[in-house]
């Protein structure tokens, strides 16, 4: 029985039973999975991009929170993860996803959006607003990867990912976590199944290989609004990564270490993010 699986399906009717759209769009060829969620507030749309195995399900908390300041709320399930359909993008993954991401911005969204992304994702939007700043109005980024790391601190990361015991499961689950939730932790072992796709194992081959990264000219040149939070329990990513965003975004960038914030927050803290997302987004303007 794929215990996850029929968990993120269950989540999917309860998000449908409560207004939220779900869909599979076409996009560049691929079948991508959204949810959209129409707003209460006058805030452009806030665009929602998940990690690497992760998934636009882990976003479910703050969906209702943001709907009340924003105009819509969108996430997208990354090619391969969550509801979408398996897809690497040829010989260069990592640009195939963002190509794919990029598109159903342009496609789907449509307008500048508050963009805000965890993990791999937060690499992903970042990389989206410098090379298409007209559709970022502003940028929120989570424990965001892409930092320049050495070659142990790379290998080190993504070994992580690479569960073969219920040991390494519970593992991985505790680094995600300030506190981890006792039933994933029961049930962690079922992480493998997220990691194990073609696609993650792609992912993560690609990044052993290249050590993919921002370039610090990259950063400094982002030039909307930029909000990053870092866990204060921060326990996957090195800390090497907050100390090079912190060296590389621009002067007018915030950065923030949230106590009680791990890896994931939307899945452990969502109320808490929120209130820093609509914090931020009322001090920039939005």
């Amino acid at each position: 029985m794929d215990l996850l699986g029929g968990m993120q399906k269950a989540m999917r009717r309860v998000l449908v039973a409560r207004g939220v759209q779900s869909k599979v769009v076409p996009v560049a060829g691929q079948s991508v999975h959204m949810y959209e969620l129409k707003g209460q507030g006058k805030g452009p749309p806030v665009v929602l991009v998940h990690g690497l195995g992760g998934s636009a399900n882990g976003f479910a908390g703050v969906f209702f929170g943001l709907r009340r300041r924003f105009s819509r709320v969108l996430a997208v399930d990354l090619p391969g993860h969550g509801f979408s359909s398996e897809y690497c993008g040829g010989e260069v993954c990592v640009r195939g996803q963002f190509d794919v991401l990029r598109a159903w911005h342009e496609q789907v969204v449509g307008e500048p959006a508050f963009v805000v992304g965890n993990s791999l994702g937060g690499a992903m939007v970042v990389n989206l607003a410098a090379e298409a700043p007209s559709l970022v109005k502003a940028l929120g980024l989570v424990a965001p990867a892409g930092a320049v790391l050495t070659q142990e601190a790379t290998d080190a990361l993504l070994s992580s990912f690479a569960i073969q015991t219920p040991a390494q499961a519970r593992a991985l689950t505790r680094r995600l976590f300030h506190k981890p939730p006792l039933a994933l932790m029961l049930f962690a072992t079922e992480l493998k199944k997220f990691y194990a796709t073609t696609t993650v194992q792609a992912l993560a081959a690609e990044a052993r290989v290249s050590r993919a990264s921002l370039a610090p000219e990259l950063l400094r040149g982002l030039s909307m609004p930029v909000l990053m939070l870092w866990g204060g329990s921060e326990r996957l990513l090195p800390s090497e990564t907050l100390d090079y965003y912190r060296t590389h975004l621009p002067a007018h960038a915030q950065v923030r270490v949230v106590k009680g914030f791990g890896h994931v927050p939307q899945v452990e803290r969502p109320d808490e993010l929120v209130s820093h997302l609509v914090g931020f987004a009322d001090t920039a303007g939005l």
